[in-house]
């Protein structure tokens, strides 16, 4: 690890919070079905999530080179910019994890990110292309895991349609245990990566690296922080993901969980920042509507897409604020 400047180490412990905060705020995504379908005790689910995201933290880089390189142009970030960007996209992990809101930690860092820099800098300062990436993926990822999630059910109920009920359960059971690793695998490939960026982001604004390449202990501190996150649990996001949404039994879990993940390790391997929270959410919503239209609590449901379309919006603002403080104290 370099000698980092105080104001770097600031910014350093930041964003490892914000990955706890991402991994306590986001641990429904990878244990609510699992606990509500009572395949595992919380404990014993929230244990194997933070074990495989830390883990999964280590597959890829791609999209912590996107994050760190393609929404702010790194010339012109300091590192307030950056500070306040984390302490806005906590404040609104925080604030959605109290309503018991599973939004996109990624989308809040992001909209941190833009509001601090256009108040830094204006328009130069913000990479509309990258940007651009961002918000495509924001349709594309729950679309993605509705059909898949959908299409999953369908499959399986086609294929398991003269299996008896009993048997059919235990079976999922078991399969939801892989699925559940699957997923937690593949939340730790995606979402750690959302704070090895910015850390990159900083490093390479102050002088400390001259490439987006993230160095090693970026990413072991990186993955060591979400893997804590996850352990803690966030409970109230877990109730509303696993129970709210639509009644879930083992099979529903399992082709949620599946379809998810693997969309997830999709995006993550092409190094696309997109949210594990929305699709997960909206693999849940795919397999409950194969039940019927009717079993998915759509009040419910739109309460979660008010609070996703709110997300980036409310972050950049937050990241704004506390930038306009921040720049009045130094």
């Amino acid at each position: 690890m370099p000698d980092l400047s105080g104001m770097l180490l600031l910014v350093v412990a930041l964003a490892l919070l914000f990955d706890f905060s991402n991994g306590w705020h986001d641990s429904a995504n990878a244990i609510a079905t699992v606990v509500s379908t009572r395949v595992l005790s919380p404990v014993l689910a929230v244990l194997m999530a933070g074990v495989l995201n830390v883990a999964g933290a280590f597959m890829s880089t791609a999209v912590a080179k996107m994050v760190g390189a393609g929404i702010l142009d790194p010339g012109a970030v300091t590192q307030g910019m950056v500070a306040s960007a984390l302490a806005g996209a906590i404040l609104w992990n925080l604030l959605t994890l109290l309503l018991g809101l599973p939004t996109s930690s990624s989308h809040a860092l992001i909209g941190g990110m833009v509001g601090a820099g256009l108040t830094h800098g204006g328009l130069a300062v913000v990479k509309f292309s990258g940007l651009r990436s961002v918000l495509e993926a924001m349709i594309l990822s729950p679309l993605l895991g509705f059909a898949i999630g959908l299409a999953l059910m369908i499959m399986i109920s086609w294929v398991f349609f003269r299996t008896a009920r009993g048997l059919a359960t235990r079976l999922f059971k078991r399969m939801q245990l892989v699925s559940a690793a699957f997923m937690a695998f593949s939340h730790g490939a995606n979402d750690a990566q959302k704070a090895m960026g910015i850390i990159t982001l900083a490093l390479l604004s102050s002088g400390q690296i001259t490439s987006a390449e993230v160095p090693t202990w970026v990413i072991v501190a990186c993955a060591l922080a979400m893997g804590l996150g996850t352990a803690a649990g966030g409970w109230r996001i877990v109730r509303t993901l696993g129970m709210r949404i639509v009644k879930l039994e083992p099979v529903h879990g399992f082709a949620a969980e599946t379809g998810a993940a693997a969309v997830l390790l999709a995006t993550a391997h092409l190094g696309l920042p997109v949210s594990t929270t929305h699709t997960i959410t909206s693999a849940v919503m795919g397999v409950g509507a194969v039940k019927r239209l009717s079993a998915v609590r759509w009040g419910v449901t739109a309460r979660i897409v008010y609070a996703w379309v709110f997300t980036l919006p409310g972050a950049a603002l937050l990241g704004a604020l506390i930038y306009v403080g921040f720049s009045r104290l130094m």
